[in-house]
């Protein structure tokens, strides 16, 4: 889209009259949604059934709801999403296809009647036919072409370049403007309509400038459903920028943080973990957002009751659903209801989880990398608690109480087994599969736990390198950050005297900005490289995520950037005591910055761990991929992870220190979504060398290699 600059005291005007407008307006308009709601979308089964969308289908759907048992625990909404219009009306005004809703408003009432609510899909702006028919507007004597922008430009993120963009942008100084906003909400109205979802909103529908802007947009639309004197939900989507939340906040009741979770064609189920995991690691960066009085973050579809077709393992769909709820996202299922699955419908139906969801209270992240701790405090002592094993194989992840500010837990219960764990003190040890998660509810011991002392060191005060350079930034703790970072391995930021009493385990505070995801690798001393994989909504408003990071006592380094790919900025990083937490006990070789023989080339994909891969393996034994420095603390078996990628049946070969090569026959439905594979393999103490290649045929592409100990063998300290 090309960038329009609009003159500084024009902006001014503009943001301090958004400002005013949010200043007046309630958080929750029309008071619908004092709490997260529970639903059904059309929109992922659309994805692999384009001709899904019809009256017929959706009334199907609502009664399946019903029968299900889901509306009886509180799924009530049937949301349908784009492609119902088919034309416009005399005003102006999109009215369904007749073909395949020939009565939008007796599917309404067949929902309503089975105790449920009715939701639909629109955007922005005013789309082509409309603008060339130039319709009178209800409520005003000026017609379409009377309210739009001059010259005309896209008016959404959908949006062409040019004065005919099909989408156009509407001119909200324009008198008819509102009018005809309202007349379209009273046209949903009248059918019924309790729902309302606004997409390719921008800033943010990967149009994060101004040169769209739908600010007033949705302000109009808040409007327009204030004035139709009928309640409804309202949603903008997606990706939409946090810089912006006090118009998200206010005139709406959730916004899209993400962008869509399905594959849309990229994969062959409805979607899979790569997309999944993206929501973890945006949420951080939203999770001071949500709440009562803000409004809800909406993390999209929850694609977990179509068996095979979500893509998801069972381990995998149950953490999905612990993250959606921990954030009080809303929970809408995807897929078609006639055909739910048993297992899916196990994990949406369970109350104790549910409750989660609708508890008002939000989760926050306190400790981040691949095993997670997300808290949301209740109040009274009372804490929900979600832990998460965000690699490939097994492993141990464990919760020291004081990380919560508490010395102990008076009682354990464990959400999804519906089991009572008992008192615990100290800490909280659990073994998790792949992926795979545990949710507690906790009561605290009795008792003061204080905050460790921490230190600050601000990135702009580090030693910069190559094209890393000091940017001003509103939102940082000192003004500024750091960016201009990766795509070389000279353009770094070095703290270079991050100090510290002792030997052991601290945290580490990473203060990061960027809109979509990036990744660190950081490197402390002269030790491994380790990756950070983080995600967020802004660059000038920080997310903040904690890792585990073992340091020496006295003076350390810690360099952040990223060879081959893009880092977020960089605000701050924070140093504090560990507090019981263990030291990383998994290691991450990132494939592209491993040694690349013969066609290896290594570039930027999105899904990846360090946000790159290694391609074009195979076809040649000089043509592979050499792990060269892989350290174990001793001699044994220990779980090999690879994460890879492939479009249909590749085959890999493993060799390890110069052992005959073992054959690994993969498969898989995308070159755009890594998926795990894990072994047990014998190391030798201190470096290995691991070789991934095929000599005669072509390989997958390579993501990662994780290396860790199996569970129940002993979990090294700090070096």
């Amino acid at each position: 889209m090309p960038v329009r600059h609009v003159p500084t005291l024009s902006r001014l005007a503009l943001a301090c009259g958004l400002a005013a407008l949010a200043s007046t307006a309630t958080a929750q308009v029309n008071g619908v949604a004092q709490r997260p709601y529970l639903g059904w979308s059309s929109f992922s089964q659309q994805t692999i059934d384009p001709a899904f969308l019809t009256q017929a289908n959706m009334l199907k759907q609502s009664d399946a709801l019903a029968a299900s048992g889901l509306q009886a625990h509180g799924y009530t909404y049937i949301n349908l999403d784009s492609g119902w219009m088919g034309a416009f009306d005399a005003n102006g005004r999109p009215i369904p296809d007749p073909n395949t809703f020939p009565d939008i408003k007796a599917l309404i009432d067949h929902i309503h009647a089975n105790g449920q609510k009715a939701g639909i899909y629109w955007i922005p702006g005013v789309e082509e036919p409309a603008v060339q028919a130039n319709s009178p507007i209800l409520g005003s004597d000026r017609r379409i072409q009377d309210i739009l922008v001059l010259p005309h430009r896209a008016g959404n993120a959908f949006g062409g370049p040019g004065e005919s963009p099909y989408h156009y942008k509407i001119d909200f100084s324009k008198a008819g403007a509102q009018e005809y906003m309202d007349s379209v909400v009273a046209l949903f109205a009248s059918w019924g309509v309790d729902f309302i979802k606004l997409d390719g909103v921008t800033p943010g529908s990967y149009s994060d400038d101004l040169s769209i802007d739908n600010r007033e947009d949705v302000v109009a639309w808040s409007k327009a459903i204030a004035r139709s004197g009928r309640p409804m939900w309202f949603t903008v989507s997606w990706q939409v920028d946090k810089d912006y939340n006090d118009i998200w906040a206010g005139y709406a009741n959730a916004r899209r943080i993400d962008d869509d979770v399905e594959c849309e064609g990229r994969c062959a189920t409805l979607t899979n973990w790569p997309r999944i995991e993206k929501r973890f690691r945006d949420l951080p960066g939203w999770q001071d957002a949500a709440g009562p009085t803000n409004g809800w973050n909406d993390l999209d579809t929850l694609d977990i009751a179509d068996g095979e077709l979500d893509g998801l393992s069972l381990d995998e769909k149950r953490s999905a659903m612990t993250i959606w709820a921990m954030a009080n996202a809303p929970l809408y299922l995807g897929g078609d209801l006639t055909k739910v699955d048993p297992d899916g419908l196990k994990l949406a139906t369970n109350d104790d989880v549910l409750a989660v969801d609708q508890s008002g209270h939000p989760a926050r992240q306190v400790l981040g990398g691949d095993k997670q701790v997300w808290v949301s405090d209740l109040g009274g002592g009372r804490y929900y608690v979600a832990l998460f094993n965000m690699t490939g194989a097994p492993a141990t992840v464990t919760l020291p109480w004081r990380l919560l500010g508490i010395p102990g837990a008076l009682r354990v219960r464990d959400l999804w087994t519906h089991r009572e764990l008992g008192p615990s003190a100290g800490k909280h040890d659990v073994v998790l599969p792949a992926h795979g998660t545990q949710l507690l509810m906790v009561d605290r011991l009795p008792g003061l736990v204080l905050a460790p002392p921490s230190k600050a060191y601000e990135a702009e005060a580090a030693t910069l390198a190559g094209t890393a350079q000091v940017f001003q930034c509103n939102g940082c703790a000192g003004g500024n950050k750091v960016g201009g970072l990766g795509l070389g391995t000279n353009n770094t930021v070095t703290f270079t005297d991050v100090t510290v009493p002792r030997d052991g385990v601290y945290l580490m505070q990473v203060d990061s900005l960027t809109q979509g995801l990036r990744s660190y690798l950081y490197r402390v001393n002269d030790g491994p490289y380790h990756t950070f994989n983080s995600g967020g909504g802004s660059f000038q408003l920080p997310s903040s995520s904690t890792l585990p990071v073992c340091l020496k006592a006295g003076a350390n380094r810690i360099r952040f950037g990223n060879d081959v790919s893009y880092p977020p900025d960089l605000d701050r990083i924070v140093i504090r005591d560990g507090m019981g937490v263990p030291a990383p006990s998994s290691d991450v070789y990132e494939a592209e910055s491993a040694t690349l023989g013969g066609t290896v080339t290594a570039g930027f994909s999105n899904y990846f761990s360090g946000l790159a891969k290694a391609g074009n393996i195979g076809g040649g034994a000089a043509n592979g991929v050499t792990f060269s420095n892989v350290s174990v603390p001793r001699t044994g078996v220990y779980q090999l992870e690879i994460d890879y990628a492939t479009k249909g049946p590749r085959s890999l070969y493993l060799s390890i220190n110069g052992q005959a090569p073992t054959q690994l026959d993969l498969d898989g439905s995308s070159f755009d979504d890594p998926v795990a594979r894990v072994l047990e393999v014998p190391l030798r103490a201190g470096a290995n060398t691991i070789q991934l290649g095929n000599a005669t045929g072509f390989a997958p592409d390579l993501d990662r290699i994780v290396v860790s100990p199996r569970v129940g063998a002993p979990v090294p300290g700090c070096p």
